[in-house]
């Protein structure tokens, strides 16, 4: 399975996460993750990955579990839990946060996983990111900085 789609974010940023893994903030401001601590803190558990792109505009993001997103250069790999199997790639500002959750009509892709752990491997050129994700006995990353792609 994959796909392509193209999403604007007026946040620099894409997110990644199964909904179920971020229900705990739901009550949150809606940007709670823009304090770099609560970003990593969340990255690291494996609940959500944010990918910041460096400036706001539009992307086209492919997407694939099956080894179809063609990979270019060097693609860091990074880990998601994915609890319920209802997983959210979008705008990071769409993300689970003062009382709202992402839906269709927020531009990103709902896609359905089997729950499990994932690795995600990311690769930006231009304003292309290519994103392959593959079950992984891993679920939490070790990063001591925020994922910039």
């Amino acid at each position: 399975m994959n796909g392509k789609f193209e999403v604007f974010t007026d946040t620099a940023a894409l997110c990644l996460y199964d909904l179920a893994a971020l229900k705990h903030r739901m009550e949150d401001t809606p940007d709670w993750w823009s304090i770099a601590e609560d970003e990593l803190t969340e990255v690291n558990a494996g609940n959500v990955l944010f990918l910041n792109l460096g400036e706001d505009g539009q992307y086209e993001v492919q997407w694939s579990l099956d080894d179809s997103v063609k990979e270019v250069g060097t693609a860091e790999v990074y880990y998601i839990r994915v609890p319920s199997g209802h997983v959210y790639l979008g705008a990071a500002e769409d993300v689970t946060g003062g009382e709202l959750e992402p839906d269709e009509s927020c531009g990103g892709k709902l896609l359905q996983l089997e729950p499990g752990n994932y690795a995600c491997r990311v690769t930006k050129e231009d304003n292309q990111i290519s994103i392959a994700i593959k079950p992984s006995l891993q679920s939490e990353n070790r990063l001591s900085d925020l994922i910039r792609i």
